[in-house]
């Protein structure tokens, strides 16, 4: 350490010897906290995230001389803190879970601060408390721009789902497109549901109808109450979940068994819309979980698929990834999906993936065994897109987000116009002390 540089300049330098020691007693106290269960279900790259940016920006900071660096250095820590924040939320923590992962990498640079200090004794008491501001500085704004960021999500759904109910009882007035396509889309299948009800109800009143009429119009009225139970069923469980009564049950069950399963319940619609319905996986894979609200998740993209995909077909494979991790993946041939056309919950989904993947060929670069190596996988339709529906999200993908959150699994996404759409979630396989 050299002499001639300032005391700020030797902590800084002190701490960036002292980085790698930081960050592994930083994610170890964070896996400790019983509170902070999220945690435990990241790879070391995956919660490593932004925090050595912050880290850096720090160390600038201390080492700055003018103030025009020292505000860049502010600067560059807010908004690493800021993407902290937002990382998290994509990987499903709660704002609890944030600000105390965030007191647990505070509380870990006061005790390097004052290890710095008892071995510098000759450094000033001046100095020193210019130190510790910096470092308190640094808690405030790391707790304020880091929820703050992880915030900002929740706060556009939360208007999202005020503007859908808007325009619920609007009965489907034009307010704003980005926001309500969810609740849009489930009251217009309703109200086309209701109204093959209604026509064949109307027909069954009829007398001297043809016995094979009757057969018919009794499995079309069958159908059409299905489907509007499904659709009473998203929006009873989207309620429950915005209140926060839904809770998961964990318990013992074959993924395997219970997919196939689903796809097999499947097949008729897929076989009515001439699409291929493949299912792709071990025939048994173990593991513990809420067996119903996986089956919800991926019945909700599956259905979604199924809906919008025109030509080609949907495939659904499972996988275990290490001893912590299996994953479920959906993909489709369909149109594919766009921010700008399926509202800020896609463009959100699609923004972590990129860093989910870009994390994962970090991990594997560096020869981490905890990342999943697997690429999202492509699947092609055998004929042009051109003129198919946009891709929307019906209640579908809210309600999957949620539930992953609710699991403690991470969502995410892979579309291209008119090159279908690939969603993988991936699952914890055991939740200690559940």
């Amino acid at each position: 350490m050299s002499t001639a540089a300032s005391p700020l300049a030797q902590l800084a330098d002190y701490l960036a010897e002292r980085r790698e020691f930081i960050i592994r007693a930083w994610a170890s106290a964070t896996r400790r906290d019983p509170e902070v269960t999220a945690a435990r279900r990241l790879s070391a790259v995956e919660f490593a995230d932004h925090v050595p940016g912050v880290l850096d920006a720090f160390e600038r900071r201390l080492r700055a001389v003018r103030s025009s660096q020292r505000t860049e250095a502010l600067a560059d820590q807010s908004a690493s803190a800021a993407d902290h924040g937002l990382q998290r939320w994509q990987q499903g923590y709660d704002q609890r879970e944030v600000i105390r992962e965030w007191n647990a990498l505070t509380n870990c640079l006061v005790e390097e601060v004052a290890e710095f200090a008892a071995c510098n004794p000759s450094i000033s008491s001046v100095d020193m408390s210019n130190a510790w501001r910096a470092l308190n500085q640094l808690a405030i704004d790391g707790v304020c721009e880091s929820v703050e960021g992880y915030a900002r999500l929740h706060r556009s759904e939360a208007a999202g789902r005020l503007a859908a109910l808007e325009v619920a009882i609007d009965q489907l007035t034009e307010l704003d497109r980005q926001r309500a396509d969810a609740w849009r889309e489930a009251a217009h299948d309703m109200r086309g549901g209701l109204g093959v009800v209604q026509h064949v109800a109307t027909l069954l009143h009829q007398e001297g109808l043809p016995r094979t009429t009757v057969t018919e119009s009794i499995a079309i009225l069958n159908r059409g109450t299905a489907a509007l139970l499904a659709i009473l069923e998203d929006l009873s469980l989207q309620a429950r979940l915005d209140a926060g009564h839904e809770e998961r049950r964990i318990s013992a069950f074959n993924a395997a068994a219970l997919l196939l399963e689903l796809c097999e319940d499947l097949q008729p619609m897929a076989r009515s819309r001439s699409l291929v319905l493949e299912a792709l996986g071990p025939p048994r894979l173990e593991v513990k979980g809420d067996p119903v609200k996986v089956r919800r998740s991926c019945q909700n993209l599956l259905l979604n698929a199924l809906k919008y995909t025109q030509r080609g077909g949907v495939r659904v494979g499972w996988r275990v990834i290490d001893d912590a991790r299996w994953s479920l993946t959906v993909q489709d041939s369909g149109p594919g999906l766009h921010e700008v056309d399926a509202g800020t919950l896609v463009g959100a989904l699609d923004c972590a993936t990129e860093e989910n993947l870009a994390m994962e060929f970090q991990a594997q670069q560096s020869g981490a065994p905890e990342a999943d190596p697997s690429p999202l996988p492509t699947l092609h339709s055998e004929s042009d897109q051109a003129g198919s529906p946009a891709h929307g999200e019906g209640l579908g993908l809210p309600i999957v987000k949620r539930l992953c959150e609710l699991l403690n699994a991470k969502l995410e996404m892979r579309s291209a116009p008119g090159g279908g759409t690939t969603f993988r979630i991936t699952f914890p396989r055991d939740y200690p002390g559940e």
